[in-house]
């Protein structure tokens, strides 16, 4: 039997009351200690694991001061604190034993833009990207890019001084900070801001710990200055953290920012930042070329960027062929044709700008023709993506490059530790030379992708650091990259700063390091703040990279099998695109509604992560224990689940905070589909929630839902009643204490008597006996919902098949499992998978088509269906919009006379899981002569049974008014919108009281118009 589970705290507990005094002391924040939130904040994208003692998320500055007070009390003298942003560095700088304080879920606001002076005035944790979509009226733009921008945090950009492209155009943050302001440690209320020498005089006079801090960076930087030239290398990436060669800057002004950005959370927590913003470049263009030789990308980089092109991108074989799998590759494919079977090993992205087309012209006709003169034999050819769109497409698929090198089959998967040095670019090809040597030394697989006209390139060896014969090479690895960067005169932390790394800093720096204690002492005398990074103010240590707990460590005693099968929940690595900001992109939902880290694809992974852990230690495999309970009949179990559910010993079972995360899923496979790593929450909460409830009782609900597809039919028999319950008082009431709610109701429209009236056949093998017949007949396989809410959808698919000379039939009552297998009843869903499977097969084996109308249920055959062992379901049920891209390609038609503007509404899981699906539907429309718009939404927050469950509604009807309701009240009188999912269209009917068709009934009434013409 599944055991109960106990999170054991990692750490020794918060010294007593200081919760109650915080609160007390007036702290309006969110303070969180339970277990699913310290298991999810106990990672980052780094290959550690340490977990906090909780986390808080403070409401603005006044909380972080009273924070800081309230620590300063001897009390509490130790405890520390460490501040996060968006958690997605890779070296576990705000990874801690103590307290995280996050304030991305509060502090997130963009409190002023001044156009005029172009200046704009944010809280910590607004979204680096969030920013950009507030500063693009205005023509501006907050311009250092890294990767992670759409999650990227300002206060973490500004701890870690953060750039990636286009560096060597823009600079770093650093570059970019005007003001800061700080909360030390004393709760002093700090704005940091370059002063005059007469500020400065008036600064150092100063008898408080901000005086301090000026005496101490002033004696450093004035009496070691001949040091500070020496020791800091002339590289675009210096040094980050401690920026002592910038202080003194060359106006005359004397700037602690330097020393505050890069400082990774050691010195002071950041509450705001005033940044200088940059006009959006107007025109733009990337020059795509492509390598049969990586190390000749390198080489020709240094020619490109001799060029005085904007930047210099460079991915290598193993992250473009990832790339090329990649959901965004067929919007960019064509910029990266092949080349008559020669491999591509390489690519060099180089970027474009100018003031104006002509401008722009004329520096690529340069480039290229330089190009040209410029032989290497290793360079297979070029393409020119023009304008903001292209490229933005083309940058989001090397952006991806962090997350995608961790999409590859086993456990063996490429990790950071080394992967941000930084040499000069002159040094870069023979750099690099070198560091492949070192790595096929160790008979190691790698990826490598970079900026390489700044010298850094992101290299990450593939390592399984559960195999203890893995883990001493990311100290020898480390030892000698750290060797190699100094022989070729760089660091080992170009861009993504130090953290665990930190045992290395005394080295580079030499007889400088004392000088970063002494300012570490200054700003934080009790070394309260992330202590262990960058410098030791007293007695503690650096951390070192082979003392801190390895995420191998915690996943050793789950074994590689386990691993594998839960959806690779555990090789979720953490690069946190699941943050996603954009209320329009369709990735998580849940996380987009709650802000909460926990409900998201790496928060749910985290913690499946950790219970298969628990469950290991309690020597118990949970899938032993599901073909345990599939052996046992429901009512067997009930007395043991009913116990359990009632016993209050269980109340703190670790489980149930699993469930919580859980429940929040929409199990709309965003994630399946856009997470680098593929990491699939369904796939594995279904794998969860069916041993979970062999040991607690379901609620009221799940078996009302799971069996709707068998229940629904009958229910038709008796519409007037059904329609009673679902939408008078009394029934809804009814329903509630059942747990659900905004049901639709059955039209009077009944798609079994249509069909016959139509003459529709049920397709079975034995009406299916002429071969020659074959072809011209076209299956539609209906899901239960379409076919009995929304019938209309189905009648216009059959007339629309007719009048293009197709013999539509129906395809068998059956029952898909989609319910079933989101609330995890898995056993009932294989067994109706291969029920149906041989059905559909038997018919797809007689050479029909099949057409799914619901995009969701449709794709289920595809997933679902699929990863069943032994599936016997081979072939594909295709979408509409994929039979109807063949079929009016082979049969042109005229344009429509449609006055009207059209604008799509796609299935969030269609988007995500069928890449080409809405450039098919474009593509269809397009041969109908119509220009169609695709909205550009997240989800509508249905997501099949989520949003009719009472439980979910709230953020059902949140995630509409986030997503679609923006979209949809900006739409003018007249234009024609449509939606692909039942589950959409519903939605917009119950909240809007929009009756959205489906894109097949607007496309039958236009070819129908055409044919009567």
């Amino acid at each position: 039997m599944i055991p109960r589970l106990e999170h054991p705290v990692s750490a020794e507990p918060v010294s007593a009351g200081f919760f109650g005094q915080l609160i007390e002391a007036g702290f309006a924040g969110d303070i969180e200690t339970r277990a699913s939130t310290r298991t999810v904040y106990a990672t980052d994208n780094s290959i550690y694991q340490v977990e906090p003692q909780a986390v808080l998320f403070p409401r603005g500055a006044e909380d972080l001061q009273t924070l800081a007070r309230l620590l300063a009390k001897p009390a509490f003298a130790g405890l520390v604190v460490a501040p996060r942003g968006g958690g997605t560095g890779t070296n576990g700088q705000s990874l801690t034993s103590g307290i995280v304080v996050d304030c991305s879920r509060h502090m997130n606001r963009v409190l002023q833009i001044d156009p005029v002076r172009r200046v704009a005035r944010v809280q910590a944790g607004v979204v680096k990207d969030q920013l950009n979509r507030a500063l693009k009226p205005y023509g501006l733009f907050f311009a250092p890019e890294l990767s992670t921008s759409n999650r990227a945090t300002i206060g973490g950009m500004i701890s870690t001084d953060a750039c990636g492209q286009g560096s060597c155009l823009y600079g770093k943050t650093s570059n970019h900070v005007l003001a800061l302001r700080v909360v030390l440690m004393d709760g002093s209320d700090f704005w940091s801001r370059p002063v005059s020498s007469q500020e400065l005089a008036e600064s150092l006079a100063r008898k408080d710990r901000i005086g301090d801090i000026y005496r101490t960076v002033e004696l450093i930087t004035r009496g070691k200055r001949e040091r500070i030239d020496a020791v800091f290398p002339n590289l675009n990436r210096y040094m980050t953290g401690y920026d002592l060669a910038h202080v003194r800057r060359d106006d005359g002004l004397f700037d602690l920012n330097a020393i505050l950005c890069g400082s990774e959370g050691t010195l002071a927590l950041i509450a705001e930042a005033e940044l200088n913003l940059l006009p959006i470049p107007t025109n733009t263009a990337l020059i795509n070329i492509r390598y049969s030789d990586f190390n000749a990308a390198l080489e020709d980089a240094r020619n490109l960027t001799a060029l005085k092109v904007a930047s210099v991108e460079t991915i290598d074989e193993k992250v473009l062929s990832l790339a090329k799998a990649d959901i965004g590759w067929t919007a960019i494919s064509r910029f990266f044709p092949e080349d008559d079977g020669q491999p591509q090993n390489g690519i060099n992205i180089v970027e474009v700008l100018a003031d104006n087309a002509a401008e722009l012209e004329r520096k690529l006709e340069h480039i290229v023709a330089a190009l040209d003169l410029a032989h290497n034999g290793s360079r297979l050819g070029h393409t020119i993506a023009r304008g903001h769109k292209n490229a933005e497409a083309i940058w989001t698929m090397r952006k991806r490059a962090v997350g995608l090198l961790g999409n590859v089959e086993g456990a063996v998967r490429p990790v950071p530790f080394v992967e941000d040095t930084a040499v000069p670019p002159e040094n870069l090809a023979a750099y690099i030379r070198e560091f492949r040597a070192l790595l096929d030394g160790f008979g190691l697989s790698y990826g490598m992708f970079g900026h390489v006209d700044a010298g850094v390139l992101h290299v990450r060896p593939a390592l399984d650091l559960v195999r203890p014969d893995h883990v001493p090479l990311v100290r020898q690895i480390s030892d000698a990259v750290v060797a190699l960067t100094r022989k070729y005169g760089g660091v080992l932390w170009g861009e993504h700063g130090k953290g665990v790394r930190s045992e290395y800093v005394p080295e580079f720096f030499g007889d400088l390091y004392p000088c970063l204690q002494d300012i570490k002492r200054a700003f934080d005398p009790q070394n309260r703040l992330n202590p262990g990074k960058i410098a030791s103010g007293d007695d503690t240590p650096l951390l070192k990279i082979d003392e801190v707990p390895l995420r191998g460590d915690f996943d050793r005693s789950i074994g590689t099998e386990i691993r594998s099968a839960f959806d690779n929940a555990a090789y979720c690595n953490g690069n946190g695109a699941c943050f996603d900001f954009d209320e329009t992109s369709p990735m998580c939902p849940s996380y987009k509604a709650t802000g909460d880290r926990r409900q998201s694809p790496k928060g749910r992974a985290s913690l499946m992560r950790e219970w298969l852990r628990l469950l290991a230690e309690k020597g118990c495999d949970p899938r032993r224990e599901s073909e345990r309970l599939r052996k046992s009949p429901g009512l067997r179990q009930l007395p043991r689940r009913l116990f359990n559910s009632l016993n209050p010993a269980n109340d703190q079972d670790f489980s149930h905070e699993v469930k919580a995360a859980m429940d929040s899923c929409l199990a709309c496979k965003a994630c399946a589909g856009q997470c680098p790593v593929k990491v699939s929450v369904p796939s594995f909460r279904s794998k969860f929630l069916e041993v979970y409830h062999g040991r607690y009782l379901r609620p009221q609900k799940d078996p009302l839902i799971a069996s709707i597809e068998a229940t629904l039919p009958l229910l038709a028999r008796v519409r007037p009643l059904y329609n009673l319950v679902a939408w008078t008082a009394l029934g809804q009431k009814l329903l509630g204490l059942a747990g659900l709610t905004a049901l639709p109701v059955l039209p009077a429209l009944s798609l079994e008597k249509e069909a016959k009236r139509l003459g529709v056949a049920i397709a079975r093998a034995e009406n299916l006996a002429k071969p020659e017949e074959r072809k011209s007949i076209v299956v539609f396989v209906l899901d239960v919902f379409t076919a009995h809410f929304d019938p209309e959808v189905a009648l216009a698919a059959v007339r629309l098949a007719r009048a293009l000379g197709f013999v539509p039939m129906l395809a068998a009552p059956h029952v898909n499992g989609k319910a079933l297998h989101v609330h995890g009843y898995l056993a009932r869903f294989e067994q109706a998978a291969r029920q149906t499977s041989l059905y559909l097969q038997e018919l797809a084996d007689l050479g029909v088509a099949l057409v799914g109308l619901d995009p969701s249920m449709t794709l289920a055959f595809r997933s679902e269906y699929k990863a069943l062992a032994g599936a016997p379901l081979k072939a594909t049920v295709a979408l509409p919009q994929e039979w109807l891209a063949g079929v009016l390609a082979r049969a042109p038609m005229q344009p429509a006379v449609e006055s009207r503007d059209m604008t799509l509404f796609v299935h969030c899981t269609e988007r995500t899981n069928a890449a080409a699906s809405v450039g098919q539907w474009k593509s269809v429309f397009r041969t109908l002569g119509i220009e169609l718009r695709v909205a550009d939404t997240g989800c509508c927050g249905m997501a099949g049974t989520f949003g009719h469950e009472i439980r979910n509604r709230a953020v059902s009807e949140q995630l509409y008014a986030m997503s679609w309701k923006p979209v949809i009240d900006k739409t003018q009188r007249g234009d024609t919108l449509m939606a692909t999912g039942y589950s959409c269209r519903s939605q917009a009917k119950i909240i809007d009281g929009l009756s959205l068709p489906h894109p097949l009934q607007v496309i039958e009434r236009l070819i129908t118009q055409r044919v009567n013409k």
